[in-house]
């Protein structure tokens, strides 16, 4: 659960609410879910210096078939908020790497993404199709995906969000991409040979080096911590392959 100082701020802001409640919906939906204790420090990270106003709670679970389900919730300066989520598979398991990004600036949504990001050569085309069902032909405003994001599927989706009506279909559309992760997962036995196990290794580490090169991420940052701190919490937190 979030803490309660957190609860009293975040939970006011509707759509983020509801992406949190889906989210959680879904996940607790896997067997064998387990929390993952992590360094306070780490896990929940709260400033009340007047101008530089922040928070950041992080919440870790494992389950079977996945090594780290990640969800974020950070708020900078009371304007700027973020939900971030990432769903590691075991590499044992061929199963996608769930993710999600809200970036929300007021009550203007610039960015928001979802993808199921293939683990393994070729594993895409077991979903490809359920995915290019989801129907995203309500969306206005598409956003071009960066250069280091090959490491998407053919249907990442990507995009602002204008109106009401787009954030609620936004949430329409994570809600199916975590129904067809979820199906994925039941269906995925446990791998026993070893180089298919290291190809998979290999595909979460790039996953995680390429989103490392989201500059984004570290400049929010570098504005309260020291590059120290930043680099640390990016390769422990948020992208540890």
């Amino acid at each position: 659960m979030l803490s309660e100082s957190l609860t009293k701020t975040k939970l006011t802001d509707p759509l983020i609410l509801d992406l949190l409640q889906n989210i959680r919906e879904h996940r607790s939906m896997l067997e064998d879910l387990k929390s993952i204790k992590i360094d306070p420090k780490l896990s929940n990270i709260i400033s009340n210096e007047i101008g530089r106003e922040l928070y950041i709670e992080n919440e870790f679970h494992k389950a079977k078939g996945f090594r780290k389900l990640h969800i974020e919730v950070a708020e900078f300066s009371k304007n700027l908020k973020i939900l971030h989520c990432v769903f590691f598979p075991d590499p044992k398991f061929d199963i996608p790497i769930f993710g999600m990004d809200l970036v929300k600036i007021n009550d203007i949504v610039s960015a928001a993404i979802v993808d199921l990001s293939p683990a393994s050569r070729n594993q895409a085309l077991k979903y490809e199709k359920l995915l290019s069902e989801v129907d995203k032909s309500s969306f206005t405003s598409l956003r071009e995906i960066p250069k280091w994001g090959e490491i998407f599927s053919n249907h990442v989706f990507f995009a602002s969000l204008k109106s009401k009506s787009e954030k609620n279909d936004f949430c329409r559309v994570v809600d199916q991409y975590l129904t067809i992760l979820i199906k994925l997962s039941k269906k995925a036995k446990p791998e026993i040979n070893e180089k298919i196990i290291q190809e998979r290794i290999d595909f979460q580490k790039n996953y995680c080096v390429q989103q490392m090169k989201n500059e984004k991420t570290s400049m929010v940052l570098l504005k309260y911590f020291d590059e120290k701190w930043v680099n640390n919490y990016i390769k422990t937190v948020l992208f540890d392959f």
